[in-house]
């Protein structure tokens, strides 16, 4: 991270956090933090504070080159702040929306997914391997648009300390008019959960509405089922090392595997597509559970067709 950006401000407020979240936990759930879990997450966010010196530097240099090839001066003031942090945030979607369906970038982004348990400790699992996927060019637009480097790190800085609270089970529902509009713990909850009907859902960083706009969106059933937390392949390890870079194993042994014709697709076709078809993807797994509480529904006497839609 460059020196300016909040996100080195507010670690102390996160890890007052966490430890209050372990009081709570104590009381409450006990099964929310497990000891080699939680310390792994730490070890997560000690590397990527080290990635982050050693390559956000360049992005930055990159970005303040990149700007002299600007379209119009957007000024310092309020409303560009404003507009700032809404045009990140949409880029933000759909870097995140990319490190979903493209297992290039997810090589990247499962580490923030690997854990099995959801506490605010979880969300200090951030990459290592970020800058190689160069998702940074997602945010090209704003730099060409005018918008100062500067202010966009800032904006995305806040952004991330935004999305820390986010990850609990100590937060049910916010109000209506809340959740509505912004994300929230339920709507993340979503995010990180592995039960097929809530797979590649609610990409959003702070502005849920984003997801309701590109058809992504899944509301959080509790009443339903219990969510499940982690990857549909899970780790079964808290080797760190095999957690930062097993993805980028798997896609190396998958290529090098597979016939010519296929080999980038491994790359760069979702997560769990195979030319053989012995794997499945989120889109399948998906299908295949809609087809179950249909044939469910069927059996028993109801009308198939009152089972809620899912999101395109």
């Amino acid at each position: 991270m460059p020196d300016f950006s909040p996100v080195d401000y507010a670690v102390p407020g996160f890890v007052a956090l966490v430890l209050i979240e372990m009081v709570w936990a104590r009381r409450m759930r006990r099964e929310a933090y497990e000891p080699k879990d939680t310390l792994t997450s730490l070890a997560f966010g000690l590397g990527s504070t080290v990635s982050g010196l050693l390559f956000g530097g360049a992005v930055v240099a990159l970005f303040l080159w990149l700007w002299q090839f600007r379209l119009f001066d957007v000024p310092w003031t309020w409303w560009a702040w404003g507009l700032c942090f809404v045009l990140d945030d949409l880029a933000y979607y759909w870097i995140h929306r990319f490190g979903h369906r493209v297992r290039w970038f997810w090589a990247s982004h499962v580490n923030h997914h690997s854990s099995q348990h959801y506490n605010l400790s979880t969300a200090l699992r951030q990459t290592w391997t970020g800058f190689l996927t160069l998702g940074f060019v997602f945010k090209l637009p704003l730099v060409l648009a005018g918008f100062h480097p500067v202010m966009i790190a800032v904006c995305g800085g806040f952004n991330l300390i935004y999305q820390f609270w986010i990850h609990t089970e100590a937060i049910g529902k916010m109000p209506r008019w809340f959740e509505a509009v912004m994300n929230t713990p339920s709507h993340h909850r979503v995010h990180h959960a592995t039960n097929p009907r809530y797979l590649d859902r609610n990409y959003a960083g702070v502005f849920i509405v984003w997801d309701r706009m590109f058809g992504t969106f899944e509301e959080e059933r509790p009443d339903e089922e219990r969510i499940r937390y982690g990857i549909v392949k899970q780790l079964g390890s808290f080797n760190l090392l095999w957690s930062v870079f097993h993805e980028w194993i798997g896609i190396a042994q998958d290529m090098r595997r597979a016939p010519w014709r296929h080999k980038l697709s491994y790359l760069l076709r979702e997560p769990g597509w195979t030319h053989d078809g012995t794997r499945e993807t989120s889109e399948m797994i998906r299908a295949r559970w809609q087809a179950r509480q249909v044939a469910r529904k069927s059996v028993a006497g109801e009308n198939p067709i009152a089972e809620p839609r899912e999101a395109a």
